[in-house]
């Protein structure tokens, strides 16, 4: 099917002769390599199409499947939208703008709140669809949906956050005011890892504040972000106010190039996020492209080692790793801490249990695709290479019944340095990496110098040092004995350096200055036959 020289296994050999950027588009081309040469289940049943102007459309010339990670059988296919569905999804949402933008705030703030009622009501539907086509346990499924209830919620908030600002007598019988005003069609591309709350960060607030919006969810587990968007309808959404089109980077060049899209938003990798931001720019957008991430959690000598492991084990391991918030590097100060918390992480990993994620019995499931999981496992096969001490390996992990799942266990890695691929590289998957220093200074500059900087963690009982390192660490999102800081709804969420291109972070507040644009009114009413000379020299209030 393939000529040697482009098969999976050399194009996986060749990976690390390249650079991050050549990466991203090796790694597409193995993974297209490697799915079309997989034995497809032949049982494929069902498409899934797309979502325009209230109706689903079909648009099934280009179709890839869609996985259950934890059986590793395609019994449901993918619709890849063309660039022509793509465009009518654009022209519907352009020609639902107008109506919706005149709609008063607190009647599109009630369709927010029949929506968060409706996503209550169906969790469990949305959490079996997610954990079907991404493999996270339904628990955690539950709690991403949860994540993106709240922010539904926070957008029924929405008539209060638009208000603008008024000053009466600005100048004789002057009046200034401001409004935040909708931008148009607005755009969202979201990741593989969190189907269900990250488009719940973008599109809700977006038509909340008047907009229209074109959702283009990952292609490998598209069944939840679809339903919802059905769901929106049934909450009394107008039909074109939301559209999703399932798509690859035909779907994506297109929004990205198209006039009539003004903004669009993004989660996922720092490749992508810095071509989506600078194609965006380029085209007159504005944009918010949220990439990757390399979270340290610092582990200082004073800390309670026993809470810390407990807390590192979910952060490390949930999920199965594939979270931008994941824990993949634990700096330990100080040796004797160290060794505290590696025999601490081995008895812990030990007692987990790892399997399809229906079963909530379970602390993990499988990695989300055959390609990921291979390159996970690669990231692995390069940390040993390199030196490091692989302490628990979970690469020969089985799971009874689900032999063809992509199940990798928990791997734990010891003596980690900066420089390895490990250390270096965002890895999205269960594997942990302790890296050993002798003082907070260091362990805070091997933070700062990291290219990522989208989330961090101190454990300590020391207040002076976590105050110390709160206000030095350059990184957007910190936690003082909390692994995982990600802001609550009303908050925002946003890293810094490289995980971030763009000014605003997603969700809460910055969400409605990123979804409206300031306009600045000033109006004075002169008294009735008063004529005035013409005035050549700029106002002065002298």
């Amino acid at each position: 099917m393939c000529c040697p020289r482009w098969s999976p296994r050399l194009l996986r050999l060749e990976y690390y002769k390249f650079d991050s950027y050549q990466r991203m588009f090796h790694w597409r081309l193995w993974h297209f390599l490697l799915e079309i040469t997989m034995n497809h289940d032949k049982n494929v049943t069902t498409t899934i199409g797309h979502l325009i102007d209230g109706k689903l459309v079909a648009d099934t010339e280009r179709t890839q499947p869609v996985f259950n990670p934890a059986t590793g059988q395609s019994t449901t296919s993918v619709a890849l939208a063309s660039k022509a569905t793509v465009e009518a999804a654009i022209a519907s949402a352009e020609a639902a703008f107008p109506a919706w933008r005149n709609t008063p705030p607190l009647k599109r703030a009630r369709v927010m709140s029949k929506l968060k009622v409706l996503l209550e009501e169906n969790a469990d539907k949305i959490a079996a669809l997610i954990t079907a086509e991404h493999g996270k346990v339904l628990a955690d499924a539950h709690g991403e949906l949860q994540r993106g209830i709240e922010n539904v919620e926070y957008a029924s908030y929405a008539p209060e956050l638009l208000k603008g600002e008024h000053s009466r007598n600005v100048g004789p019988s002057i009046d200034s005011w401001s409004e935040f005003q909708a931008l148009g069609v607005t755009a969202g591309i979201t990741p593989f890892n969190f189907p269900a709350m990250v488009p719940l960060w973008m599109w809700p607030m977006a038509v909340a504040c008047g907009n229209t919006f074109v959702l283009k969810p990952s292609e490998r587990d598209p069944s939840s972000t679809l339903f919802i968007a059905q769901l929106a309808l049934e909450a009394g959404l107008p039909p074109g106010v939301l559209n999703v089109v399932n798509g690859d980077k035909t779907a994506v060049d297109t929004l990205l190039q198209d006039p009539r899209v003004k903004a669009v938003s993004f989660v996922g990798s720092t490749p992508i996020a810095e071509y989506i931001y600078s194609e965006g720019c380029k085209h007159g957008k504005r944009v918010q492209a949220l990439g990757g991430a390399k979270n340290h959690a610092v582990l200082m000598p004073d800390a309670d080692v026993d809470n810390a492991v407990s807390a590192l084990m979910g952060a490390a391991y949930g999920s199965c790793g594939e979270r931008c918030m994941a824990i993949p590097l634990l700096v330990a100060v100080g040796d004797a801490v160290g060794d505290a918390v590696i025999a601490g992480l081995k008895t812990e990993i030990a007692k987990m249990k790892v399997g399809p994620g229906t079963d909530n019995s379970n602390d993990m499931g499988p990695l989300v695709t055959k390609p990921h999981f291979e390159k996970v496992k690669a990231y692995v096969d390069s940390g040993v290479a390199e030196g490091a001490t692989l302490v628990v390996d979970g690469r020969g992990v089985k799971v009874a019944g689900h032999e063809e799942g992509y199940f990798l266990g928990a791997c734990l890695f010891d003596n980690v340095k900066p420089g390895m691929k490990i250390y270096q590289e965002e890895i999205f998957g269960p594997v942990l990496g302790v890296v050993r220093v002798k003082t907070l200074q260091e362990a805070m500059q091997l933070i700062n110098d990291h290219e990522y900087g989208n989330g961090t963690c101190i454990f300590t009982r020391d207040g002076e040092a976590a105050r110390y390192f709160t206000d030095h660490i350059q990184v957007g999102m910190v936690g003082v004995n909390v692994p995982l800081p990600v802001p609550v709804a009303y908050h925002s969420f946003g890293g810094w350096k490289r995980s971030l291109f763009g000014d605003l972070h997603a969700y809460g507040p910055d969400a409605v200055r990123f979804y409206t644009k300031r306009k600045t009114i000033t109006q004075r009413w002169p008294s009735a036959g008063v004529r005035e000379g013409a005035v050549f020299s700029f106002p002065s209030s002298r």
